[in-house]
């Protein structure tokens, strides 16, 4: 069966980072939550990476 296109578009991931303490992680709009970091310049990267996706 050939795929029928609804007419939506998915929503584009929009990141941002939580501080949890001496901790830094990813979250997207999507649901996704990166791994806690101690550096924050490496939750910034897992979220780039994630919504590159």
């Amino acid at each position: 069966m050939p795929h029928q296109d609804d007419g939506q578009t998915p929503a584009p991931h929009t990141t941002t980072t939580v501080e949890q303490g001496p901790f830094c992680a990813a979250r997207c709009t999507c649901g996704w939550r990166g791994p806690a970091r101690r550096a924050r310049s490496q939750a910034r990267t897992d979220a780039r990476n994630h919504a590159g996706e």
